[in-house]
């Protein structure tokens, strides 16, 4: 995928415009690259268009003018853009009660370490590999980047609708597997191609 560069921004001006129309596509889009894993887990698979609206909602929010700020914007969603071959996700560890929160949250300690998170299709699997920084000893992040290597005989199962295709998460106390429909399977071979 094409990493976005400063000419895919709108000036904040004429973003706003703009903005409800293209946060309603974005949010159909995204309907189609989530899934979730059991009550807590959610993923979201990346592409340049949901990475483009969060960029653009960034600069937005925090009124982001200076040029060399905008590229920092840039170069940190760039950073999660899938690369060839690749498919990329944000992982939402999704707690909604507050008071549970450090309670669910040390559950998860080590999620991000190891083979916990994987895509099945084609008798072969495709483990998650984490991106560093979101958590260390004592605490770990509600929001985590995974990308996932499929190989060429899973791309080929993502085509096949005959062929079951999983996502799975298996970490201590939270095991969870969900049947990967045809619309996300979709969107992921756009990404591959």
């Amino acid at each position: 995928m094409n990493v976005l560069t400063s000419h895919d921004i709108l000036p904040i001006a004429e973003y706003e415009q703009q903005r409800e129309q293209v946060r309603a596509q974005i949010i159909a889009l995204k309907q189609r690259r989530r899934i979730s894993l059991g009550p807590l887990i959610t993923l979201v698979f990346e592409n340049r268009e949901t990475l483009r609206f969060q960029t653009q909602e960034m600069i937005r929010v925090e009124q982001i003018l200076s040029p060399h700020k905008i590229q920092e914007e840039l170069d940190g969603y760039n950073a999660l853009m899938p690369g060839p071959g690749e498919l990329s996700a944000t992982l939402l560890i999704e707690i909604t009660e507050p008071e549970r929160m450090k309670e669910w949250l040390d559950v998860f300690m080590g999620l991000d370490h190891g083979e916990t998170v994987a895509i099945g299709a084609g008798g072969e699997q495709a483990v998650g590999l984490f991106e560093g920084g979101h958590s260390h000893e004592t605490k770990i992040s509600a929001v985590h980047f995974v990308r996932f290597a499929p190989t060429a005989a899973m791309t080929a199962a993502f085509a096949d609708l005959h062929q079951p295709v999983t996502l799975t998460v298996h970490h201590r106390a939270y095991h969870a597997e969900a049947p990967v429909p045809g619309s996300l399977r979709e969107e992921w071979l756009k990404d591959l191609r």
